[in-house]
């Protein structure tokens, strides 16, 4: 079951990341009308790359945690338990 679990996030964390991505872009275009700056172009400021790196990054945490939390809630509520908690009674 184990191995079931972990195909499943594994699909799901994918998901997750074209879901962040998605929402990082729309929110970034929200603050600025270009596409955010990569860190190695002289020409954008360092605030801005910065700024552009944390939002990005916070997003796609976030995103990944609500995702994770589903997949876990899902599974759980499909077959009553999930690897985690199982292995958490074992040692108990």
């Amino acid at each position: 079951m184990r191995i079931f679990y972990r195909l499943f996030s594994k699909i799901t964390g994918g998901v997750a990341a074209r879901i962040g991505k998605a929402t990082f872009k729309s929110v970034w275009s929200r603050i600025d009308q270009e596409d955010p700056p990569k860190p190695a172009r002289l020409d954008a400021s360092l605030p801005k790359v910065v700024a552009g790196a944390t939002l990005e990054a916070a997003t796609m945490a976030a995103t990944a945690a609500v995702v994770e939390r589903a997949t876990a809630s899902t599974f759980n509520y499909l077959f009553g338990f999930t690897p985690e908690q199982k292995e958490k009674q074992a040692s108990e």
